[in-house]
C-alpha cells in the first residue's frame, strides 16, 4: 500500500517486460507509486504533461522520439518545473552519460542496478539533489575532456567570488556537501548555502549541471 505522499513516478521504456518489472521493484516500501508508463520518449512526453510526476525512469534508446531528446523537452517546459528525470539504460558509454547530464537528467543508472540502490536513486532525485556517483563523474569528465578540442570558455565563471570557485571545483570532483564543508573548513549549513548560491547565478537547473559546467569552463580537468 502507497503512502499518500508517496514519490510518484512514470516509466519509460519500449520494452513492456522492463516495464513490469520496474514496478514492483520501485513501489516494493510504498514510498514510491508508479502512475504512468510510456514504450516511447514521445507518448512518454505526453504522460509527463499530463500526470505531472515527481521523477522519471527514462530509457535512452526508444523509437519515434528517444530519451535524451524526450529529456531536453521536459527540462525546456516551464510547466514541468520540477520534475526530475532520472536515465536508467543498459548503455554505459561515455558520451551518453555526458549527453544525458547536459540534457538535463538528473541521475543516471544502469539496468543492472540493486532494487534498494534502485529506490534509493528515485528518492535522492525526487528530494532534487543529483545522483552523480564517482564512476558517473569520471565518464562526464572524460566526455567533456575529449570534446575539447579549444582551450574552454570561463565567461560563465566571471561572476563568482574566489570561494564560490572554489566549491564549484569540489562539486564538479564529485564531493558531497559534508564533504566540502569539511575541505573549505565551512558548517555544513554554510557549504549548503554556497551551492544554493552557485545553482542561482549560473542558472543551473541542479548539482548535475554544476558538475557539468565546472568541466566545461576547464575549472576541473582529467587528473587535476
Amino acid at each position: 500500500m502507497s503512502r499518500p505522499d508517496a514519490i510518484r513516478v512514470v516509466i519509460v521504456d519500449d520494452q513492456e517486460l522492463v516495464r513490469a518489472g520496474l514496478r514492483p521493484l520501485a513501489e516494493r516500501d510504498g514510498d514510491i507509486l508508479v502512475i504512468g508508463e510510456a514504450a516511447d520518449g514521445r507518448s512518454g512526453l505526453s504522460r509527463v504533461r499530463e500526470l505531472r510526476p515527481d521523477v522519471v525512469l527514462m530509457d535512452i534508446r526508444m523509437p519515434v522520439m528517444d530519451g535524451l531528446e524526450a529529456t531536453r523537452a521536459i527540462v525546456a517546459d516551464a510547466a514541468l518545473d520540477g520534475i526530475r528525470v532520472l536515465i536508467l539504460t543498459t548503455f554505459d558509454e561515455d558520451d551518453h552519460v555526458y549527453e544525458a547530464v547536459r540534457a538535463g537528467a538528473s541521475g543516471y543508472l544502469l539496468k543492472d542496478v540493486s532494487p534498494d540502490d534502485l529506490r534509493a536513486a528515485i528518492r535522492t532525485v525526487a528530494a532534487g539533489d543529483a545522483l552523480l556517483s564517482p564512476t558517473i563523474t569520471a565518464k562526464v569528465m572524460r566526455a567533456v575532456a575529449a570534446g575539447h578540442a579549444s582551450p574552454p570558455d570561463q565567461t560563465p565563471l566571471e561572476g563568482l567570488s574566489d570561494r564560490e570557485r572554489e566549491v564549484l571545483t569540489l562539486i564538479g570532483r564529485g564531493n558531497t556537501n559534508d564533504e566540502i564543508a569539511a575541505a573549505l573548513f565551512l558548517s555544513p549549513a554554510t557549504a549548503r548555502t554556497y551551492v544554493s548560491r552557485l545553482l542561482g547565478k549560473l542558472s543551473a537547473r541542479d548539482r548535475a549541471a554544476l558538475v557539468v559546467l565546472a568541466y566545461e569552463t576547464g575549472l576541473v580537468a582529467p587528473g587535476r
